[in-house]
């Protein structure tokens, strides 16, 4: 059984202005990146697929960075500094910490950022007309972690015990309560387990399993997805069904998941804001865009 709402976004037009350049002859254009995943995923490889429908080239006119992939919270701010110091054309980066880290390093460079809230964090102001030198998307994941676990309750209305898998930076206990308190209104006790290292999550996993929970709400964060194959894996190994932000955790051998097609964000909204940037389009023309619909999707695996 699969079920899908197709997800729409909503299409701010990105009209490149009159001054704005096309892709020079000989010219080369360089991207500063600051992740904390790895270079081989699926959204990177989407994001320079979108490019190249756009004339930008990955090794011929277009330069990606491989030093900004795999970083730690640590190292964003020194990255973000040699990056500014080589004069690279536009500084890509994701999550919060990682686009401070490239806003006090730059008041001049375009700055193409991907986060939870970009207007709830503070990085812009206005959504349809972003100040300063950033512009980018908001997934608004963190608002569906309460949707996920009604659906999560009603698919499995016998399970009384649930656990939630949550990144230490992004919920403080307190950030959990509510969650927590809900749940136990529909007569479900959610127990939290914390974690800030990928070598902590199995064992954080074992631990929800040994407590009784017969289900497992992994909450948004870059965290949970960069890392989302250690999780699937032990989820799977204790045959504890799951539910994730996005579609794509469960079309790779998930179970439950509901969210934004990230994949579709990363081939498609991103390369269209990246290459109005490089074509020299105000930071101020380039608005944040956001998803308005989502997708569920239900895996055989979960039915059986």
């Amino acid at each position: 059984m699969r079920r899908r709402d197709f997800i729409t976004l909503i299409g701010f037009g990105v009209a490149w202005p009159r001054a704005a350049r096309a892709q020079e002859p000989g010219l080369v254009y360089r991207l500063g990146i600051l992740f904390q995943g790895p270079r081989r995923l699926a959204t990177n490889d989407a994001f320079f697929e979108g490019m190249r429908r756009y004339g930008f080239i990955e090794g011929q006119n277009l330069l990606d960075d491989p030093n900004g992939y795999e970083l730690r919270t640590e190292q964003f701010a020194g990255h973000a500094s040699e990056i500014v110091k080589q004069g690279v054309d536009l500084i890509v980066c994701v999550g919060d910490d990682a686009i401070r880290a490239a806003q006090q390093a730059t008041k001049i460079i375009p700055i193409l950022a991907g986060t939870e809230d970009m207007l709830g964090s503070g990085f812009v102001h206005s959504m349809a007309k972003p100040e300063g030198n950033i512009t980018g998307h908001s997934i608004l994941s963190f608002e569906l972690n309460g949707k996920r676990q009604e659906i999560l309750t009603d698919l499995l209305p016998a399970v009384r015990h649930m656990a939630a898998l949550a990144d230490a930076y992004v919920y403080p206990p307190e950030r959990l309560q509510t969650l927590q308190e809900l749940t136990r209104q529909r007569g479900v006790e959610l127990l939290v387990y914390r974690v800030s290292k990928p070598e902590e999550i199995a064992g954080a996993i074992e631990a929800a399993k040994n407590s009784g929970a017969l289900a497992l709400n992994v909450l948004a964060s870059l965290f949970m997805w960069v890392h989302r194959r250690i999780i699937r894996e032990r989820v799977a190994l204790l045959s504890l069904p799951a539910m994730y932000q996005f579609p794509q955790m469960a079309e790779e051998g998930g179970l439950i998941a509901y969210g934004t097609n990230i994949v579709q964000v990363w081939r498609e909204i991103v390369p269209r804001q990246a290459a109005a940037l490089l074509r020299g389009a105000k930071v101020a023309d380039v608005p944040v865009e956001q998803p308005s619909k989502f997708d569920l999707v239900i895996t055989n695996k979960f039915i059986s």
